[in-house]
């Protein structure tokens, strides 16, 4: 069977974005490990590109944790003054908050699961691949350290399930591809190493 997606062709604002990028999350890890922060986005910008996407949707893959975690409100105005409006929409859908302290956890969840279900294709395919490479990872790490692995993250094992299980029945809903599959598949094999079905981590957060 051919394969029907679009090569995307990057220039020189593809390797701006990734500089950029780069600049702002200077000296950032991923949570509890020494992995430097750009691997995330250099990640999920690839797997934005293997679905399809063109070359203004990797640059938000490369910078939809900027607003988030590197300034708030003045960096996406940033990010629209230097990559365009189109740009600045998809990493504003990929943003659950925009200060500091960050509002507690659960809150800034409900409320993204909620608000991602208006948001458009675009943008919904950026935020899937950022979610397929976050759970690929805690995959990886869960193999090597077992439960352990959830103590990184504010949701623990039960509420980081919950998310992720609620976000892939979400991006299903409006027709699966190689991103919502992978992340339903992912998100599967983590509740059963963790000895949790799908809809069990829903009723524990439902309870909590």
């Amino acid at each position: 069977m051919a394969d029907d997606r679009k090569s995307a062709r990057l220039g020189p604002r593809f390797n701006e974005a990734f500089v950029f990028a780069a600049h702002k999350h200077a000296g950032q890890t991923k949570k509890g490990t020494g992995v430097p922060y750009i691997s995330h986005v250099m990640g999920v910008a690839g797997l934005v590109l293997e679905a399809g996407g063109d070359e203004e949707m990797a640059i938000a893959a490369l910078l939809h944790d900027v607003v988030e975690d590197c300034g708030g409100m003045p960096a996406l105005r940033e990010i629209k003054e230097k990559f365009g409006r189109r740009v600045a929409h998809i990493v504003d859908g990929c943003t659950d908050s925009y200060g500091s302290p960050k509002p507690p956890w659960r809150e800034r969840k409900e409320k993204y699961l909620t608000r991602v279900r208006d948001e458009d294709d675009e943008t919904r395919l950026v935020s899937a691949a950022d979610k397929v490479h976050n759970t690929r990872a805690i995959l990886l790490d869960y193999r090597e350290i077992g439960d352990k692995v959830w103590e990184r993250f504010a949701g623990k094992r039960d509420g980081s399930l919950w998310y992720y299980r609620s976000l892939a029945d979400e991006f299903e809903r409006r027709g699966a591809n190689r991103l919502t599959r992978e992340l339903a598949r992912v998100v599967a094999a983590l509740e059963k190493l963790s000895g949790v079905r799908g809809a069990d981590s829903v009723d524990r957060v439902k309870e909590a």
